[in-house]
C-alpha cells in the first residue's frame, strides 16, 4: 500500500524529523540510528517530502525500547498489514514483524515507524537474503553526532518496493557512492534481486 492508502486505513502521521528522533532516544542506552529516506537525504543533501521518519534498532532490543517509551508512547506491532498493540510484559513480537508504530494514544496521530533490523554482536544480515552480510560497524555513518544507515545498505532495502521515492533516492545517492560501495550494492542487488534495473545503472 502507498502512504495515502495507509493513512486512509490506519490514520494520519505526525510530521517528524531526525531532530525529533534524537530527542525521543535521549537517555536510551541501546543502539539506534535513522534509516529510510531521511538517511538518504542526510547523505545527499537532496531534500524531498517524507511521509514519516524511520528510527531503527536491532530486533533483539525491542524490550529495551518499550521500557524507554513506557508512559510516553504506545508501541504497536505492524506486521503484514495488521496492527496489534504490545501491551504488558507478556506480549511478544511475531517472527515476521519488521516495524513498530508509535503514538501517544488511540486518538493521536502516529509519530514514528521504528524499523527492526537483524544485528548480531558483530554482523548484520540482510533480512531478504542471508548470503548478504556486513560487519555491524560498516553499515552506519555519523553526521552531527547522529548515526544513519549507510546509503548503499538503505538502497538495498528500498530496492524491492521500487516506489517513486525509492527511485528518487537512488538517483540522488548512487553517483555519490565511493566505487567500492557502489560495487557492493551492485553485487548485493544481483544476488538478492536478480534482474533489478539498478544493477545495470550501477
Amino acid at each position: 500500500m502507498d502512504h495515502d492508502e495507509i493513512v486512509r486505513l490506519y490514520g494520519p502521521w505526525r510530521a517528524r524529523t531526525p531532530q525529533d528522533v534524537v530527542e525521543l532516544f535521549e537517555g536510551y542506552a541501546g543502539r539506534w540510528w535513522i534509516a529510510g529516506g531521511w538517511a538518504i537525504e542526510a547523505f545527499t543533501g537532496v531534500a524531498r517530502p517524507h511521509g514519516d521518519v524511520d528510527p531503527s534498532i536491532p530486533r533483539s532490543d525491542v524490550d529495551d525500547l518499550r521500557r524507554h517509551l513506557s508512559g510516553r508512547l504506545d508501541v504497536w506491532q505492524a506486521d503484514d498489514g495488521t496492527l496489534r498493540p504490545l501491551v504488558g510484559d507478556s506480549e511478544s513480537l511475531t517472527e515476521t514483524c519488521e516495524n513498530l508504530w508509535l503514538r501517544r494514544d488511540g486518538s493521536s496521530s502516529w509519530e514514528y515507524d521504528v524499523i527492526l533490523m537483524e544485528l548480531g554482536a558483530s554482523m548484520w544480515t540482510y533480512k531478504r537474503d542471508s548470503r548478504i552480510r556486513l560487519p555491524v560497524e560498516e553499515i552506519f555513518w555519523e553526521r552531527d553526532g547522529v548515526s544513519y544507515l549507510r546509503p548503499e545498505v538503505q538502497l538495498l532495502h528500498k530496492a524491492r518496493a521500487l516506489r517513486p521515492q525509492d527511485q528518487a533516492d537512488f538517483d540522488a545517492a548512487a553517483h555519490l557512492l565511493e566505487p567500492a560501495r557502489r560495487g557492493w550494492l551492485r553485487d548485493a542487488l544481483a544476488t538478492a534481486h536478480a534482474g533489478h534495473p539498478w544493477v545495470d545503472a550501477l
